[in-house]
């Protein structure tokens, strides 16, 4: 892997980071409720479950996890239920913003619905299993490509929590009356819900 691959990688991985999904969406709601740090902490829950998926890749086991439908079909239809069921806690939470107490108090529950968000995304692995090797060199390091890959990928992953958290912070201004949140809860919780249908309506 060249100068010139890598330059060609980052913004095309910071273009798969940057797109709409549960997680970026969490991200964004998270930092309207809980603020931006809580929000980026909560995001590092995400980067383990991506770190994972990205070591699993370079030991060749997503191609196995991709060639068996038996395993892809349980992490698809375990990922789709847990996303419905955030939607679901999501429509019927408070609308109210929470003090300073709770926020500590809850960033580790956040980072925990990160990562189980992530980890039972199978989009995630066909991304890793179909992107990331594109750029590696075979009759080079294999191992190493994929450490700079991954780390270049969850950097930018870093960067794109922290826009939709601060994405979220300025929402936080248009949403401080409960009415007003309480909508913008229902039309995340859609969201996430049309997500979580689509993922189990795919093949």
């Amino acid at each position: 892997m060249g100068l010139g691959e890598l330059l060609f990688f980052i913004p095309a991985c910071f273009a798969l980071n940057m797109t709409p999904g549960p997680n970026n969406l969490l991200s964004m709601n998270n930092a309207r409720c809980y603020g931006f740090q809580s929000a980026l902490l909560a995001g590092m829950g995400r980067i383990v479950a991506f770190a994972g998926m990205i070591a699993l890749t370079a030991s060749g086991l997503t191609v196995v996890l991709y060639a068996s439908e038996t395993v892809f079909f349980l992490i698809k239809t375990i990922g789709a239920i847990y996303l419905l069921w955030i939607a679901y806690q999501l429509w019927r939470s408070e609308a109210s913003l929470v003090s300073d107490s709770q926020q500590i108090r809850n960033r580790w529950g956040l980072a925990k619905q990160e990562f189980f968000l992530a980890a039972g995304n199978p989009k995630a692995i066909l991304i890793f299993t179909a992107f990331l090797p594109q750029f590696v060199d075979v009759s080079k390091d294999i191992n190493a490509q994929f450490f700079v890959l991954g780390g270049v990928f969850l950097l930018l992953e870093v960067a794109a929590i922290s826009l939709y958290a601060l994405c979220g912070l300025y929402l936080r201004q248009w949403f401080t009356q409960p009415h007003m949140a309480q909508r913008f809860n229902r039309v995340c919780a859609a969201f996430l819900s049309v997500l979580g249908i689509n993922l189990l309506l795919e093949r």
